[in-house]
């Protein structure tokens, strides 16, 4: 070991070019700052990025672009790591395609199954392409995940059990409902992870209360942002919405699939009710999840909303089209948690049939209202939208575009 670090002293090329022999690679990124101090730059900081569901498309994309870009040339050796957790291979290959985002250097296509299922899957799956080492050999400096989907909380284990450094991106996120498979993902993967990467500043309360040290969070912002400036001009060269006849800011936007909305027949035709019944007021485009599909059949709703001159029923959307649907909208009814940040960040009304969110900064300074399952106030609260009665929102600090680039420097140091 001293020889090498003798070596890395000379001012020779061809010694420093030594330093790439198999001892150097086994080491990880913070034993050669500590060997060779932190100027240390012969050796790339390697990671694991890992993807595996439409949300996590969206938020690795532009983390991405960032440890690429030419400020950071050379600094990171990177493996994009796609688990197939999404239940449609070929929308996850659209969003690939949307966002430019590089494919990935390994998929492991594990596919569809029940919550235990599906984490032992992707776990046992993630354990064999770390276990394998960076490409150009030695431990992983860090697995970056993001959000709160089964990779997420997969990944993460895996590589606390290897001893591989975690940094979560959207770290402290808290709903304080235990009942969602999110929220167990969420607590779990920010226990096992050294760095926590908040998008907003209840993220770092949250953490802070549970007993984790300061210096291992960093308030970034929010990459799902980043994300959105980045395409917002070219989603709104699209169209969408026209071709049901309907104008820009003229219209709503619908989405459901959380089971507290769409399984329960009674809740569900409640809602859908208040929806026919607005609609007579501002034509409604509802772009069906497939549990939601399913769900309206099996009840014999669909029929209802068919029926409806003024709602628009489609099929899923990839992230350009959807962006162009929702930033031209007047007012979108969601159960959605990303859809709460983008509907702040565009200014646009968003009433959130949620009884909780793990977003509350969307609530208590941006565009959401939580709605729950209560149809009156659904009413209501469209009804105060349509009326320019509803609230103004404002956009949060550090949901400007950049957050991406803030990880990638965190990353550096």
């Amino acid at each position: 070991m001293a020889k090498a670090v003798l070596l890395f002293y000379s001012p020779s090329t061809a010694l420093r070019s030594i330093l790439t022999i198999p001892f150097l690679n086994t080491l990880t990124f913070e034993d050669r700052q500590l060997f060779f101090g932190k100027n240390w730059t012969t050796m790339p900081i390697r990671l694991a990025c890992i993807v595996g569901a439409r949300p996590n498309f969206m938020k690795m994309a532009p983390i991405i672009r960032a440890l690429e870009n030419n400020e950071f040339d050379g600094e990171f050796e990177i493996l994009l790591i796609h688990t197939g957790q999404h239940y449609d291979s070929n929308l996850s290959n659209i969003f690939f395609t949307e966002l430019g985002m590089r494919r990935p250097d390994v998929s492991l296509e594990i596919g569809s199954g029940s919550h235990g299922m599906q984490t032992a899957r992707i776990l046992e799956g993630i354990e064999s392409v770390l276990l394998k080492g960076a490409p150009s050999g030695g431990k992983y400096d860090y697995v970056v995940v993001v959000g709160d989907v089964n990779s997420t909380l997969a990944a993460a284990l895996a590589a606390a059990k290897l001893g591989i450094r975690i940094a979560h991106v959207e770290a402290g996120l808290r709903s304080f409902d235990k009942s969602m498979p999110e929220e167990i993902n969420r607590m779990v993967t920010d226990t096992v992870s050294d760095l926590l990467l908040v998008s907003e500043p209840a993220g770092v309360t949250n953490l802070v209360r549970e007993g984790r040290a300061s210096e291992d969070i960093k308030l970034v912002g929010n990459v799902m942002i980043d994300t959105l400036v980045h395409m917002l001009d070219q989603a709104k060269d699209i169209v969408v919405a026209e071709q049901f006849g309907v104008k820009p800011n003229h219209y709503g936007v619908i989405t459901l699939h959380r089971p507290s909305n769409v399984d329960d027949v009674k809740i569900l035709a409640d809602l859908v009710a208040v929806l026919i019944d607005i609609s007579s007021h501002i034509p409604l485009v509802f772009p069906v999840h497939p549990r939601t599909e399913q769900k309206l059949e099996q009840a014999g709703i669909r029929v209802k909303l068919e029926k409806a001159p003024n709602i628009h029923l489609m099929g899923p959307l990839g992230y350009l089209p959807f962006l162009s649907l929702t930033s031209n909208s007047r007012v979108i009814v969601t159960d959605s948690g990303g859809l709460q940040e983008e509907s702040t960040f565009l200014g646009i009304p968003c009433l959130t049939l949620r009884s909780n969110t793990e977003r509350p900064i969307t609530v208590e300074i941006g565009t959401s209202t939580l709605i729950g399952s209560n149809a009156d106030l659904l009413r209501s609260s469209l009804h105060d939208v349509l009326h320019g009665k509803y609230k103004l929102g404002r956009c949060p600090e550090l949901w400007d575009g950049h957050a991406a680039e803030r990880i990638a420097t965190v990353l550096t140091n």
